[in-house]
């Protein structure tokens, strides 16, 4: 019998395995444009991937040099469009007032990716519809079968289910590794991180 963290990291192993390899590097084309043409990059997520919208933030601005912004990182805003209008237009609302336009991309982080007819991740939802309407590139990094995201989206990855237990954990987990590979591809690397630096 393996011992549960024998099964989690196998796990681990066999989602790298079954990663759509040509999902990722079009997802890099995408984000090159995006920087090419001038365009900001949002990035939305929810729990888990908010706090991982939050670290993408960083690694984009500062590894790829693009403006990129993430709603959740101003919780005051965030919890005033949460009280004074819902929680289902934040980001939708907060995108127009960033004046979102075509030259932008919209990268969501997400376990299911939004499903209107489950009223799950409703918010994520009607912000990807808000971006399809002005013309923004939408960009995705989701798990199970990619929900609304994985539908509209012009590239998205989804990070495969090989435990159905796991789901969550592993989704989260890979939209780390997949914007890190971004972050670190030829395509789009433009500032050496501090620790490869220092071992030139």
């Amino acid at each position: 019998m393996k011992t549960f963290t024998e099964q989690f990291l196998d796990e681990a192993v066999e989602v790298i395995e079954k990663l759509d390899r040509n999902a990722i590097d079009n997802l890099v084309g995408h984000l090159a444009k995006t920087r090419a043409r001038g365009g900001r990059l949002f990035i939305l997520g929810v729990g888990g991937s908010a706090a991982n919208a939050s670290h993408a933030v960083n690694d984009f601005r500062k590894i790829v040099g693009i403006e990129t912004y993430a709603p959740t990182d101003n919780v005051s805003e965030l919890t005033a469009r949460t009280n004074d209008e819902g929680w289902e237009t934040v980001f939708a609302a907060w995108l127009q007032g960033s004046r979102l336009k075509a030259d932008d991309c919209l990268l969501i982080f997400s376990v299911g990716g939004g499903n209107v007819e489950k009223n799950v991740s409703a918010n994520l939802v009607a912000a990807l519809k808000f971006a399809k309407r002005v013309g923004s590139t939408v960009l995705g990094i989701v798990g199970r079968d990619g929900g609304y995201t994985a539908q509209v989206a012009d590239a998205c990855v989804i990070v495969p289910t090989v435990n159905s237990q796991h789901v969550t954990p592993h989704a989260e987990a890979f939209q780390a590794v997949v914007w890190h590979l971004c972050v670190t591809h030829p395509a789009l690397k433009m500032v050496q991180t501090k620790w490869e630096a220092a071992a030139a």
